[in-house]
């Protein structure tokens, strides 16, 4: 069995050459889609690999530089990454015993495994950001991405198994970093993919989506484990989330609506959240009390 390594890169000269690395003792070839860089990307590439493709940069349509790159791969196997990630060495183990050691004979068409994100110089282990599991290993000719909108999940045909290794990734370093890629990347993305979808935005979305996002990740997801990272990285979720149905409402034509009774109806959608977030507050403050005292009795 061998194993081809799907890399696709646009002005990631800091960050691809730890990337490439990683996999270099467990790949038979390394396939790069460079996206019109311009800056030293592909300078650094070429030290590792001679498969180096070029495509049209779109930041709308990510999943399509993925693709083609799939199309290109020779191996019996692919693993696809980005520049900022790498493999943890359990997960490069894990996969080389899967290539090397033929156990893809049992049926399974792709390996999926937990990602660590690491964002402001933290791995933040709650919220949405762990286990955050990806599909990354997959049988040539069994899996692609669908190209609707740049959040998809890799599409496999057949069982997909778990490995238990880590993929390191090295996310967001900066909040300036945050903001230009939910503006530039991802919010007009699925703005798009909501308007397709034949839903429609209405006023109250305003206030429940973003409100909803921070009580999920904060307090359903445990972001508060994560201290300030995790409180920060919340607000900052649900200002992506604000964004989404601002552009949503922008392709509705800014729709009006000011109903004699909006201040009312505004309060009652804000006192709707604040009872969601007392119902957190009631729920995990006696697990708090909980481990405090257990923590109490274990040192005493």
């Amino acid at each position: 069995m061998s194993l081809s390594v799907v890399i696709t890169s646009h002005n990631n000269a800091s960050l691809i050459e730890d990337c490439l690395k990683s996999v270099h003792d467990i790949a038979d070839e390394i396939i790069v889609v460079d996206n019109e860089s311009t800056d030293n990307t592909v300078k650094i590439v070429k030290k590792h690999t001679k498969k180096i493709y070029s495509h049209q940069n779109n930041p709308s349509a990510l999943n399509q530089a993925k693709n083609y790159g799939f199309t290109k791969a020779k191996s019996d196997w692919i693993l696809s990454l980005d520049p900022d990630e790498r493999l943890s060495p359990e997960l490069a183990k894990e996969i080389s015993s899967i290539i090397n050691y033929q156990l893809s004979i049992i049926n399974y068409s792709a390996y999926q495994f937990p990602r660590k994100n690491i964002i402001f110089g933290k791995w933040i282990e709650h919220g949405l950001w762990y286990p955050d599991q990806q599909i990354r290993l997959f049988k040539n000719g069994q899996g692609k991405f669908a190209e609707k909108h740049n959040h998809e999940k890799l599409q496999v045909q057949g069982e997909v198994r778990e490995l238990s290794g880590h993929l390191i990734h090295y996310n967001y370093t900066s909040v300036t970093q945050y903001v230009d890629k939910i503006n530039h990347m991802y919010s007009g993305n699925e703005a798009t993919e909501f308007i397709r979808s034949g839903k429609k935005a209405l006023w109250y979305d305003a206030i429940r989506m973003p409100a909803s996002d921070f009580l999920t990740n904060f307090f359903a997801r445990e972001a508060y484990k994560d201290g300030l990272h995790g409180l920060v990285l919340s607000i900052m979720q649900a200002f992506y989330t604000f964004v989404v149905f601002a552009k949503i409402w922008e392709r509705q034509g800014f729709t009006e609506y000011n109903h004699q009774k909006f201040l009312s109806e505004s309060l009652h959608e804000i006192n709707q959240k604040q009872q969601e977030s007392r119902y957190w507050h009631q729920q995990i403050q006696p697990n708090l009390f909980r481990r405090l005292r257990n923590l109490f009795l274990s040192r005493g």
